[in-house]
């Protein structure tokens, strides 16, 4: 977790609007996106980035840093209010799409776009290594927002390999940007 997120987190306490303010704009877009792939409503999307943050300022919704990332926690706060909001309107016509069939470890690729985000140049840099195929499978699952389902459909692909090849691109990435952080640190 960035010590940046946490301090702002932490500042929230002391009633730190700006500290709200900054943590809504670094993660707006990422929430917002996560909700439209969930849902495919923008106005339930708007309306769960608006309760997700009233929790956090009411401190409904706590962060413990010992149970893992900032990114990790408000995502997943996120999707829970996500799901609520669709059970409670009902919206039976809503698809959660792939993300309630996805095993709970790939939850950790959401947190792997929060903190590409933050690295922007290295991402782009790492990406480059990557081959064809796999750089096509993290355009349309992270870029374009497609779900693991829909990628097999467009590119006629096994189910199957589509995940084997977005996990297989994630480790990739991990290493090339480890690599990064190291050679950076080496100059």
């Amino acid at each position: 977790m960035s010590n940046r997120d946490h301090e702002l987190y932490l500042r929230l306490f002391d009633g730190d609007k700006q500290a709200l303010e900054l943590l809504y704009d670094k993660y707006e877009k990422l929430l917002y996106s996560f909700v439209i792939k969930l849902s495919g409503d923008q106005t339930l999307a708007e309306e769960v980035l608006q309760e997700v943050f009233i929790k956090i300022w009411t401190h409904k919704a706590t962060y413990d840093e010992s149970k893992g990332k900032f990114s990790s926690w408000i995502v997943t706060i996120t999707r829970y209010t996500a799901i609520d909001l669709i059970r409670k309107y009902k919206k039976h016509n809503v698809a959660l799409k792939e993300e309630t069939d996805v095993p709970e470890e790939e939850t950790e690729t959401t947190e792997d776009i929060v903190e590409w985000k933050e690295q922007g140049e290295q991402i782009r840099i790492a990406v480059k290594y990557l081959s064809e195929e796999q750089k096509q499978m993290v355009d349309l699952f992270y870029f374009k927002g497609l779900s693991q389902r829909e990628i097999a459909e467009q590119t006629s692909i096994p189910l199957g390999t589509v995940k084997g090849r977005i996990r297989l691109a994630l480790k990739h990435l991990k290493k090339q940007l480890s690599s990064q952080k190291g050679g950076v640190h080496d100059a």
